[in-house]
């Protein structure tokens, strides 16, 4: 990110630490932490030194004030964020009365960013059916669709055992948002949408939810992730580890990956901490757009859910790189 992208509206302003409400009372050293998982993966110049510096620090704030600057980047578009968590459901490695739905593998015939068929399309179809890319079965269509846009899951299989599945690539369609469209068609205000309610609605409403899951034609496919200890969290854009609420999903296109960002987060669960953007979405778009990783189950699951709040998103870049985006510093 030597500059911002095409069609933003160029603000980028560097602010001080203390303009950070809340800079001073966060645990930086849990931001530390985070931020030394993923940033040798970060290819960009300026921050290779910094990277080999953080790994020997106990200072972490003293760390992050030293070389870095924050920046505030706009596209004229209000902040936005939302959370995101790892569902752990139940499920089966064969069909069963139960567990009828499954989840698929990438088709060798899908190309990478060029659109294949839309979900409506694919299910209507039935065109992965029967093909050998079954991963495993679940036992609720709805939460075939929720474990699409979370990106990944644990599934509790019927020996005891579990296994995890990643991302692994996608029809080439643009996510569109369910909750959005309930809005629209006036069955909820915007304030009353959460993903228990989506699910409720489908739920009761079976017909009408298999089509207003169409509406959505970004289908997601997955592949089966072995190498991630149980007690980590799922793997992010960097493949590596995300971690609950200090990771999250942002806008490459404005925040690097790997980068440090302090999120200062309203609504009745306000939030203001150092998090790390090692994640990203397809709904996640903007330079104020992020989505907070919240964890592993259920619980994480309602957190989650219930967040859609306005707020501030400020990423710390290296000085040298802060000053060539905002040259008036």
């Amino acid at each position: 990110m030597t500059g911002l992208p095409a069609g933003a509206d160029g603000r980028a302003q560097i602010l001080r630490f203390q303009d950070l409400k809340g800079w001073d009372g966060d645990d930086h050293m849990a931001a530390l932490s985070v931020f030394r998982e993923t940033c040798p993966d970060i290819d960009r110049p300026d921050w290779g030194p910094l990277c080999a510096l953080a790994g020997d620090l106990t200072d972490a704030r003293g760390f992050f004030e030293l070389f870095f600057r924050p920046v505030l980047i706009g596209d004229g578009t209000p902040a936005l964020f939302t959370g995101y968590f790892e569902p752990e459901l139940e499920g089966s490695r064969t069909p069963t009365a139960r567990f009828r739905y499954p989840i698929y593998r990438y088709p060798p015939e899908v190309t990478p960013g060029e659109p294949w068929f839309t979900r409506a399309e694919i299910e209507e179809q039935e065109l992965l059916q029967g093909r050998g890319l079954e991963i495993v079965w679940l036992d609720d269509p709805v939460e075939v669709f929720f474990l699409q846009v979370q990106g990944s899951g644990r599934v509790r299989l019927r020996d005891g055992s579990a296994l995890r599945v990643g991302y692994g690539g996608k029809n080439g369609h643009p996510y569109r948002s369910i909750g959005q469209e309930l809005v629209r068609r006036g069955v909820y205000r915007p304030h009353q949408v959460s993903a228990q309610v989506i699910r409720n609605w489908v739920r009761r409403n079976p017909d009408e939810g298999r089509t207003l899951l169409w509406h959505n034609p970004s289908f997601v496919f997955f592949r089966e992730i072995g190498d991630v200890p149980a007690e980590k969290g799922p793997l992010g854009a960097m493949n590596r580890s995300v971690t609950a609420l200090r990771s999250v999903a942002v806008d490459p296109d404005y925040v690097p990956l790997g980068a440090p960002v302090w999120i200062e987060k309203g609504g009745k669960d306000p939030m203001h901490k150092l998090m790390v953007a090692q994640d990203t979405g397809s709904a996640i778009k903007g330079a104020q757009r992020a989505d907070i990783f919240f964890g592993t189950g259920a619980a994480a699951g309602k957190r989650a859910g219930t967040v859609r709040d306005s707020g501030r998103l400020v990423v710390l870049l290296p000085i040298s790189e802060a000053l060539r985006l905002a040259p008036e510093g």
